[in-house]
């Protein structure tokens, strides 16, 4: 068993290892050559780029708490004044006015610093003088504070009907991925056969995928299909069934799952086919044909490019998931495996929400795409590397090399899409860094795009033989998942729903708690993650030692705490995001109402305004 001769040394085996394929041992001299590897030194720089980015937005979040405590001081300032004006006679008041009176009159003359003289320049310095009346800085305009989005009834409906049942299984998946990770520390938690890790990991993950990934996706994607083709959408009915039978689907794999009745060895897979058809008819076929025949029927001519990802990523996972449950045995059914594995994240989650950014993030702004040709950049690019990936799960696997090393390099070609997407979404932010200050919405846009870059450079250094021979099957994986999926998914669909549901039901939740939601989930994801790619570095050279299975295990445990830790605070962020759902579709209809009066209200006496000054 190898221990580290430092904290940093742990830190940076945890970024990137190279291991000697010759052999399954390595002595201690070789793995001190591994931190000299250029993949260490750029896998720290990512790590730090994750941390530099909690601290621009933190200390974003502070100047404007500071800002808001000086204007405060200032306000209280002038109510002093008031009041110590209000409490002089009129001839102290009369003498207060003809000072200021005084003062407002005198101007400068000019002259102050350079005197009568005309300038000379003998030395031929001064190319040019003006006296530009116009001031260097111009004061930003007032932003309109709240803006009810009048819509169709029926779509406001679905949306958050979509995006509050997310909610629900947000919390419900997270309290049954916590109960499982607390079975690392205690394992004598119980003794009860449906509570068992093999069960309820299984239900954890499949939950967050099909229950929160999935329906906040969906719900966000009937909004974007039917505004950006300026019609309604095709079918209502057709949405309010699918949204029944996806959650029956949930419910019914899930009990399934914890009676032991499962799909075998298929991660993310688990549910047996006669539950699982249900949802590929739901999402893909029902949510396709609605989709399809709404930009079918649009009223406008281009098809936008969130739509074009989103019909990508919906028959790219039909495809998947027709191949996932084929009767396939032995090798095929190992590269099946690992290829709807990462298809699964890739194509249904990752591509569908790319899609969502390329609207809800220039609408946030309200402002254009940076660039439609590199978004098209990024989605023939995803199209073209991310189909061919799978196999890099299974590195020195008994499958064909030449399948293992087409993973590999396919993997490296992800840099094109991920860095033409990155650019594109920060790009758009440029000159709204302000925004920053302003509401969470940026900062959860921010960290979702910054790791979707981050996340997935890291995952093409892992796809190389050398990293995948230490790391893989051992907890640096989950680390690396939860990156992905919550680093990268929940985060832009938290700003997507934070951007949305005002928009939608006239309220808006308290942003201190909106800020509660953000930092609780972003410091636990660090807890989280960062203590899992240490233990699991530590774990696999542990194994290439050849120590014994247990000293592992036992290796782990207290990174195992920091999981569960972690963990802990991501729990309680997902209940504070699902109070701010709960507070903004509560008695929506009502406020809904009240509010579009008041826009009308409001637009009346604007156009009346413009008509008397025409």
């Amino acid at each position: 068993m190898i221990y580290l001769r430092s904290k940093l040394h742990v830190l940076l085996f945890a970024v990137l290892v190279s291991v000697n394929v010759t052999g399954f041992a390595a002595n201690e001299e070789e793995i001190d050559s591994w931190l000299h590897g250029a993949g260490v030194i750029g896998t720290i720089a990512l790590v730090l780029m994750i941390l530099a980015l909690g601290v621009i937005i933190a200390l974003a979040r502070f100047n404007s708490y500071i800002k808001g405590y000086k204007q405060k001081k200032i306000e209280k300032n002038n109510l002093q004044f008031n009041e110590d004006i209000l409490s002089m006679d009129s001839d102290q008041i009369d003498q207060i006015l003809e000072q200021r009176k005084a003062s407002l009159n005198y101007k400068l003359s000019g002259e102050e610093l350079c005197g009568k003289e005309a300038p000379t320049d003998k030395r031929g310095l001064i190319y040019e003088i003006t006296h530009d009346p116009k001031p260097t800085f111009v004061a930003k305009k007032q932003r309109r504070s709240k803006v009810f989005l009048r819509t169709d009834p029926e779509l406001k409906k679905i949306v958050i009907a979509f995006i509050s049942a997310s909610a629900f299984w947000l919390i419900f998946g997270t309290v049954v991925g916590e109960f499982a990770a607390l079975k690392f520390i205690w394992p004598e938690l119980d003794h009860v056969s449906w509570l068992s890790f093999s069960r309820l990991r299984p239900v954890h993950t499949n939950t967050v995928f099909w229950g929160w990934g999935s329906f906040a996706m969906i719900g966000l994607a009937y909004f974007v299909m039917a505004w950006t083709s300026n019609t309604k959408l095709h079918s209502y009915k057709m949405a309010w069934t699918s949204f029944i039978l996806f959650n029956l689907n949930i419910i019914f794999g899930n009990l399934a799952l914890l009676m032991g009745v499962n799909n075998g060895g298929g991660e993310f897979r688990e549910y047996i086919w006669p539950i699982f058809v249900p949802f590929f008819i739901v999402p893909l076929v029902m949510t396709f044909i609605n989709f399809y025949q709404t930009v079918a029927h649009r009223k406008v001519r281009e098809i936008y490019i969130s739509n074009w990802f989103i019909f990508a990523s919906i028959i790219w996972t039909a495809v998947v998931a027709v191949t996932a449950y084929l009767p396939i045995n032995g090798l095929g059914e190992t590269a099946i495996a690992g290829y709807f594995m990462h298809m699964g994240v890739g194509m249904w989650f990752m591509t569908f929400t790319l899609g969502l950014i390329y609207y809800y993030l220039p609408a946030s702004l309200n402002k254009p795409i940076y660039s439609y040709a590199l978004g098209v950049v990024a989605l023939w690019t995803q199209m073209l590397f991310y189909t061919m990936i799978g196999t890099h799960h299974f590195i020195f696997s008994p499958l064909p090399w030449w399948l293992q090393t087409i993973a590999i390099i396919f993997s490296v070609g992800m840099i094109i899409p991920v860095t033409a997407g990155t650019v594109n979404y920060l790009m758009t932010m440029r000159g709204k860094w302000s925004h920053l200050a302003k509401s969470y919405v940026m900062p959860f846009f921010l960290v979702g795009v910054c790791f979707y870059w981050i996340g997935s450079m890291q995952g093409s250094l892992q796809a190389t033989r050398y990293t995948n021979y230490v790391w893989h099957f051992t907890d640096f994986n989950v680390a690396h998942s939860h990156i992905t999926m919550y680093g990268i998914i929940s985060f832009v669909l938290w700003a997507c729903m934070y951007y949305i549901m005002p928009k939608l039901t006239g309220k808006e939740p308290k942003q201190f708690l909106v800020g509660g939601h953000f930092w609780l989930a972003f410091v636990g994801m660090f807890a989280y993650t960062l203590p899992l790619m240490i233990g699991g570095t530590m774990r696999g050279l542990s194994w290439l030692q050849g120590a014994p299975f247990m000293e592992s295990v036992v290796l782990m445990r207290s990174h195992w705490i920091w999981r569960a830790v972690g963990g802990s605070m991501m729990l309680l962020s997902h209940f504070v995001f699902g109070y701010n759902i709960y507070y903004m579709v509560k008695g929506y209809k009502a406020h809904a109402s009240e509010a579009a009066e008041q826009s009308s209200a409001t637009e009346l006496t604007e156009e009346l305004l413009e008509t008397e000054t025409i």
